[in-house]
């Protein structure tokens, strides 16, 4: 019978909520963790071995990498050249760079899945604003940029020539806007020997302004057959990938009740934070799990959940305090995640609360409450 050590480092790029919800999980197992982020103040610094440095520099990656025994991300902008030395220099690395390096790039990515049969929108590649131009009729469309976009950064919304300008000067692509019923993801994790477990789809509501996820329910409220189509195709992009690690499968329903991928991300995610209290294993331990090569764990849920990102206010930048925490933390079902950060700033993700109960209907009322009660001010 295998024999588990927990004392091996665990290497965690970047220092941001993520990367402290998984530490969190991780002390279950008594296992070490060292952190790299450029900030100081990262929510990481004061809960594990903390180094600062650049995620994208080479040699920092490498330096930070040679003291660690299995590395991951919580962030996708690393240096995968760095990463991928160290995998050659018997490090273990989960994500595999390749699959960083696929996902880093939005064009490779939406190439990736049309090169495997994974249902995805149309689209076309564009290196700059005047090649968006050219594909006028093409419209309406999104444009995305290739690297470096992430909670709503770097997508511009094109319907008419009229908003062409908007278009970014820089590579990347030119996406069909498909009229769709509602977006789901699909978390999805799988280790070392190919074992794959799958979470419930869920719903998620994105802000009108900032783009990002301001909440969501779990379980997604569709037909057992999309249900079905959704993870299905979570399954097989984590499996052509041959990713070891936690996946988030972000996708459209559209109104002809087709599943088409929009993106995915190859780590812990905003879409499966509901999973700490609504669902038997957290994402953060699947993680763990996963790159650790242990078992899978359950990922049936406990009750239906929402989740209510907890964004700082607009027109609020500084030191950071909760209005209307305590009537929150009355309400039975309730958890409140915060996640350290010290400063606030208009839709900066400061925290998140999860709600639990069994009554659909009174869960979407306490996620309402949350949402209109919990504030983010100075």
């Amino acid at each position: 019978m295998a024999t588990f050590n927990p004392h091996r480092t665990i290497g965690i790029l970047g220092g941001g909520q993520l990367g402290r919800m998984l530490i969190q999980a991780g002390l279950n197992l008594d296992l070490n963790f060292h952190v790299l982020d450029p900030d100081l103040q990262a929510p990481c610094a004061g809960i594990a071995r903390f180094t600062q440095g650049k995620l994208t520099d080479y040699t920092t990656v490498m330096e930070f990498g040679k003291n660690c025994d299995v590395i991951t991300i919580e962030i996708e902008n690393v240096n995968t050249k760095a990463l991928a030395d160290l995998e050659k220099a018997g490090k273990q690395v989960f994500p595999q760079p390749h699959v960083i390096e696929l996902i880093q790039d939005k064009r490779v990515q939406k190439k990736f899945f049309a090169d495997q049969g994974i249902p995805t929108a149309p689209f076309v590649l564009v290196n700059n604003r005047e090649e968006v131009i050219r594909q006028a009729d093409f419209l309406p469309a999104v444009n995305k940029l290739g690297k470096e976009g992430y909670d709503g950064r770097g997508v511009q919304i094109i319907k008419t020539k009229a908003d062409l300008d908007k278009a970014f000067d820089a590579p990347g692509l030119l996406e069909k806007w498909i009229p769709f019923e509602r977006e789901i993801a699909v978390i999805v994790s799988r280790n070392l020997a190919g074992e794959v477990a799958i979470y419930p789809a869920v719903e998620m509501v994105f802000h009108p302004e900032a783009n990002l996820v301001e909440y969501l329910f779990s379980p997604a409220q569709l037909e057992p057959s999309i249900i079905q189509q959704a993870q299905t195709i979570a399954s097989k992009v984590i499996t052509r990938l041959n990713m070891v690690g936690l996946l988030a499968v972000e996708m459209f329903v559209t109104n002809e009740g087709a599943v088409l991928v929009n993106e995915v991300a190859p780590r812990p995610h905003n879409s499966g934070h509901q999973t700490i209290e609504g669902n038997v294993t957290s994402q953060y331990e699947q993680h763990l799990r996963a790159i650790l090569n242990l078992p899978a764990g359950s990922t049936a849920m406990v009750a239906p959940s929402a989740m209510v990102n907890l964004l700082g206010e607009p027109g609020f930048t500084g030191s950071a305090r909760y209005e209307g925490l305590e009537a929150v933390m009355k309400t039975e079902g309730v958890y409140v995640h915060l996640y350290g950060k010290k400063t606030t700033k208009p839709f900066r993700k400061m925290g998140h609360v999860t709600i639990v109960d069994t009554d659909p209907d009174r869960l979407k009322k306490k996620a309402n409450f949350v949402k209109e009660t919990l504030k983010v001010k100075t």
